[in-house]
């Protein structure tokens, strides 16, 4: 994979984004305040076409886009990331894990999405905070992590980027309101910004190393019948 360039958009919606000439980049990502509220019913009716304005978008950057928006299925309300590349949709990844009880509810698989510009794992808001999710997107081959998050708190996000793009060796990524940031393979912070739109070109990191452990178990596989 050659050099990733990643434009964050830490401010304003899609459309402001859509509407100035900036300089190309091969993914565009967009916080949550780039959507808003996005009703499958009323999308498919063509009575809105939030999903669409998402498509356009890469095919006119010539990019991948990722927006964050809270979707709305026959009231059951997720935090999500729309996925585009190309000129059309590839996906919604949602948002899997629920944490007490909380109005936004939680959705059924991790998403890896193949695209031009690489495989790019989805993490949404609040997956960050359990590092399986990004574990689960490494073993399954992806190049970086993205993570659209609402707000920092503090350190905490960060701390957690930093942790897991070293424990499972791929870069991560965080988007979120006002800021944006990144972690390479070493738990290193590459980037931070402010800015909106900010870039970051994103170099290949892939190391593979061989982990022994001993653990009880399995025993039958080394019985001998007598």
């Amino acid at each position: 994979m050659d050099c990733m360039r990643i434009c964050f958009v830490t401010n304003g919606d899609l459309s402001r984004f859509a509407e100035k000439s900036y300089p190309r980049a091969d993914v565009v990502v967009c916080g949550f305040q780039s959507l808003g509220q996005v009703n499958y019913e009323r999308e498919l009716k063509g009575e809105t076409s939030l999903l669409e304005d998402v498509a356009i978008l890469s095919k006119e950057k010539r990019c991948v886009v990722l927006c964050g928006c809270y979707t709305d299925a026959r009231g059951i309300r997720r935090k999500s990331v729309a996925v585009a590349d190309a000129g059309r949709i590839l996906g919604v990844a949602d948002r899997i894990n629920r944490i007490d009880g909380e109005k936004y509810r939680g959705g059924a698989t991790i998403k890896l999405f193949d695209t031009s510009a690489g495989k790019l794992g989805v993490v949404v808001g609040e997956d960050l905070y359990f590092p399986q999710v990004v574990g689960v997107l490494s073993s399954c081959g992806a190049a970086a992590a993205l993570c659209l998050f609402e707000e920092l708190h503090d350190s905490l996000e960060q701390t957690l980027m930093r942790a897991e793009a070293f424990f499972y060796g791929i870069p991560v990524c965080v988007c979120s309101f006002g800021y944006a940031q990144a972690a390479d393979i070493c738990g290193k912070l590459r980037f931070a910004s402010p800015e909106s739109p900010c870039y970051y070109d994103l170099e290949p990191e892939q190391e593979y190393h061989l982990v022994e452990t001993r653990r009880r178990g399995f025993s039958h596989l080394h019985r001998t019948d007598i």
